[in-house]
């Protein structure tokens, strides 16, 4: 299983942005997918994540901000990101793993990223 991000840069407060997160190797039936991001000195933050079934969860942080999605193949992965302040400044990175998000949700709301079987490397965003 391959995860890639992609849609990171540089963005003004206020603005939008959407990443990317393509996946390969894996069938869309079998994984929950979520962003996590970290910052310098920060510790890693779980903001989102969906399961097949379209149930979302996202951090109290970007609630009303960000929407994560999926496309129809469920192999692309989605965080449309708006009214972006300096804070959400981080590196985003994707995650998948083969169980229901329910069973991960504890991992996920601590930012345990090593709790999904498979990331990727991450996209900057930057927001000034």
């Amino acid at each position: 299983v391959q995860l890639v991000e992609s849609g990171g840069g540089p963005v003004q407060a206020g603005g939008s942005l959407r990443l990317s997160c393509v996946g390969s190797g894996y069938t869309r039936w079998t994984y929950c997918m979520a962003w996590f991001r970290q910052a310098p000195g920060k510790e890693r933050e779980g903001v989102a994540a969906i399961d097949n079934e379209g149930l979302t969860s996202y951090a109290d942080s970007v609630k009303g901000r960000f929407t994560i999605s999926k496309d129809d193949s469920g192999k692309t992965l989605y965080l449309q990101m708006s009214s972006l302040k300096p804070e959400d400044t981080a590196m985003y990175f994707c995650a998948a793993a083969p169980v229901r998000c329910t069973i991960l949700a504890g991992a996920w709301r601590q930012g345990r990223l090593n709790a999904f079987n498979y990331r990727g490397q991450g996209t900057q965003v930057t927001v000034s």
